[in-house]
């Protein structure tokens, strides 16, 4: 693994832990909660341990599936916001409420995508940074 993957991985995971915190434990957590979804004692370790893995693949993956031009690094962050971000949500939102109990499943979908294309939207600019060509 060189440089760039770690960066990467870095560019994905400091972004998305505070975030992620702010956004589920802090502004919408009374939401969670009422959805019956918030446990009272989160394990924050185990929110971030997710974060290093999909940060790793998706540094990994990145230059394997965009074009890392330096031209092309907004059109390849487009392109990594959709990719990625269809792909999480369709295991984090859509399979959540399809298996999960809860007391209102548009609710959930709505804060979770809302969660899921902040997230990506932040971070996948700043992996298309990383993995561009410096020349």
């Amino acid at each position: 693994m060189d440089k760039k993957f770690w960066l990467g991985l870095i560019a994905y995971v400091v972004p998305s832990f505070p975030l992620a915190f702010a956004w589920h434990l802090t502004i919408f957590a009374d939401n969670y909660v009422k959805l019956d979804l918030l446990r009272p004692d989160p394990i924050l370790p185990m929110g971030f341990a997710t974060m290093l893995v999909q940060g790793a693949i998706f540094s990994w993956a990145y230059p394997r599936l965009f074009s890392t031009e330096r031209t092309n690094w907004i059109s390849s962050a487009v392109k990594a916001f959709v990719v990625f971000g269809l792909l999480a949500w369709s295991y984090a939102v859509l399979a959540v409420a399809a298996k999960t109990q809860m007391n209102f499943v548009p609710q959930f979908l709505a804060l979770e995508s809302g969660w899921t294309a902040l997230q990506f939207g932040v971070t996948m600019p700043l992996l298309a940074l990383v993995w561009r060509q410096t020349e």
